[in-house]
């Protein structure tokens, strides 16, 4: 009879320490996920501003003659493609592939812009207007605040990826409904500058003769 006292309290004890142990973990892990909620909305914040400076620019750089047709078509369809792409912008996404398919369509739009604006260096009376030089800088600054809010991004991910998955949080994360989430990759071919073929002026080639 003795010992049922010493057992119930040592069952008790330990329902305290899981609750305390599990209190903890939550609080702290709430806390790396709010700080990756926040960073995420950064993110979006930031390619919206991007999205929303594209038709301006789109219809700055229509009014130049003879203006590349193909390359602004591009634009315009990476637009179009990433607008598809819905994801909530108050929460991080927990799915990679989500994130895979955002970040692709992104990146396609931020490969698309940097082709117009080098093409659009062979178009004198484009770049010498104030409004194109203005856009022209808001959109590099954008992409350059892009990878800066992307970079915090990953770093908040790290922090709560680490969280979820150290002792003792990781006993509770499971239960308490927290698990890892993916972090942006480094673009493809970024470390390779895009290919731009200028065929402006030059006269159509002759078709290759066939041996008959």
């Amino acid at each position: 009879m003795k010992k049922l006292p010493l057992t119930l309290g040592i069952i008790a004890l330990l329902v305290v320490v899981l609750v305390m142990g599990g209190c903890g973990s939550y609080n702290r892990l709430n806390s790396l996920k709010q700080q990756t909620d926040k960073t995420w909305a950064d993110v979006q914040n930031v390619y919206q501003r991007r999205a929303d400076l594209i038709p301006n620019l789109v219809k700055t750089v229509e009014g130049a003659a003879n203006f590349e047709k193909s390359t602004l078509t591009e634009v315009v369809k990476a637009r179009q493609q990433v607008t598809k792409i819905q994801v909530d912008a108050s929460k991080a996404p927990d799915d990679p592939e989500v994130l895979k398919q955002f970040q692709q369509s992104q990146d396609q739009l931020s490969s698309s812009l940097s082709r117009l604006l080098v093409v659009a260096e062979r178009y004198p009376q484009l770049t010498a207007t104030a409004g194109f030089r203005d856009l022209q800088a808001q959109l590099e600054g954008t992409e350059n605040r892009i990878t800066v809010e992307r970079g915090k991004f990953n770093d908040a991910v790290g922090s709560y990826n680490t969280g979820v998955t150290s002792l003792p949080a990781r006993l509770f994360a499971g239960m308490l409904g927290f698990q890892t989430r993916p972090y942006f990759t480094a673009r493809a071919g970024s470390d390779v500058p895009p290919e731009v073929k200028f065929d402006i002026g030059k006269p159509p080639q002759p078709p290759e003769s066939r041996a008959p």
